[in-house]
């Protein structure tokens, strides 16, 4: 009975812990690196609505100011080529800045939560941005 008991409690933290969702298809790039906002390549977080580019993830990061003192950051990297054939990264909808578009599948993206706006199942890999309520912004995952 014991043996038993002990088989099936294997069997079901074996199974239990088994990924039933898919892994992200953007390529996870450990990224740790520290910005100063007030210089010019970074001027624009300095307002809220603001966004830049940086370096670092799999195909650049986006970062955007969406309140006074909160940032987001997202890999330029679209969910629809995980492969990063498409020779351009997401970039920001000339009509309208809180959308990426990716140029390669017409998947649209939200660039303020990262959620898939058109054509795509997945959203976009982000970064954690923490900002010390200064001049310095830490993006990293």
């Amino acid at each position: 009975m014991k043996v038993q008991y002990i088989l099936a409690m294997l069997l079901l933290l074996a199974t239990g812990c088994k990924k039933t969702s898919k892994n992200h298809p953007v390529p996870y790039v450990v990224t740790d690196k520290t910005i100063d906002i007030t210089l010019p390549s970074y001027s624009e977080l300095m307002n809220v609505g603001g966004y830049c580019y940086v370096t670092g993830g799999s195909r650049g990061i986006i970062v955007y100011r969406k309140s006074t003192d909160e940032f987001v950051a997202w890999d330029r990297h679209s969910p629809n080529d995980p492969n990063g054939t498409c020779p351009t990264p997401l970039t920001p909808n000339p009509d309208n800045f809180l959308e990426l578009d990716d140029p390669c599948s017409d998947g649209k993206f939200s660039l303020y939560d990262g959620s898939p706006i058109s054509s795509s199942d997945w959203g976009l890999r982000q970064y954690i941005a923490v900002w010390n309520g200064s001049n310095q912004l830490r993006i990293y995952n």
